[in-house]
């Protein structure tokens, strides 16, 4: 299907990774998105960068060079450092053009309301980045912890990877309804229907489009998406309009002519 804007990711990853089926070069990712008809991806590794270790940011931003009308870079940090930490953030925004601050409590075993955790997430809020959390069935990523750290920090984004993942998919909606500034992204949850139910739950300002690749197939997870017969204005906010407002990005001139 043409469109006349571009389909934006919000979720997927870079990493080098040899010999590995999740070994993800920027090349790979970009044959994914050409064949998914993919504009622009969001990429974050699958490591944590931390103080002593800011390799995985320096990929990113290398990536990111490389194909800066094709790739956004997020900083994926573990939290539960403190300050050195909330620096390094810090850093990542202001001077490496990360747009947003990804959270993983399953790789640094962090609790998502630790005191680390929201003092982080409030420093995105003042550097007016959103928080992309990893949201599914694992302890530590579930949809009511990830909202208690998220209901102390009400000026920040805060976006539910995954939506809540195979089995907390309801747990995650009802975060959304009670908290204004989370937000549900799509990837890797597997009912197009719960897509719909969010859509009438917290209306279409707050649902994103995601795939997760390459581990999961962006033309499937974009699939998802189109297969429900939504109103073009409100398909365009979730493939679209609705992740460009949050990091203030501007797609630049020529986005249709993919390489």
């Amino acid at each position: 299907m043409d469109r006349n804007y571009p389909v934006v990711d919000s979720h997927t990853h870079l990493q080098r990774i040899p010999g590995h089926m999740w070994d993800s070069p920027p090349e790979r990712t970009l044959k994914l998105m050409n064949k998914a008809g993919i504009a622009v991806s969001i990429v974050m590794t699958y490591g944590d960068a931390s103080p002593e270790n800011r390799e995985p940011l320096e990929y990113i931003e290398h990536c990111v060079a490389r194909f800066p009308h094709r790739l956004i870079g997020y900083a994926r940090i573990n939290p539960m450092l403190g300050r050195p930490s909330e620096d390094l953030l810090e850093y990542a925004v202001r001077h490496m053009n990360m747009k947003a601050l990804k959270l993983h409590p399953m790789g640094y075993l962090g609790s998502p309301d630790s005191s680390e955790t929201v003092a982080i997430m409030r420093l995105a809020g003042r550097l007016n980045v959103p928080v992309l959390f990893h949201c599914g069935d694992e302890e530590l990523t579930l949809p009511l912890q990830i909202e208690r750290g998220a209901s102390q920090c009400p000026e920040t984004s805060i976006i539910l990877g995954h939506m809540g993942g195979y089995f907390h998919v309801d747990d995650a909606i009802a975060a959304a309804v009670r908290n204004p500034n989370i937000y549900l992204e799509t990837s890797g949850m597997p009912y197009p229907e719960k897509v719909l139910a969010a859509v009438e739950a917290i209306g279409p300002e707050r649902v994103l489009f995601a795939s997760d690749g390459p581990g999961c197939l962006p033309e499937l997870e974009l699939y998802k998406i189109t297969c429900l017969g939504l109103p073009a204005k409100t398909e365009k906010m979730i493939l679209s309009d609705n992740i460009l407002r949050l990091i203030q990005w501007d797609i630049p001139d020529g986005w249709d002519e993919m390489d």
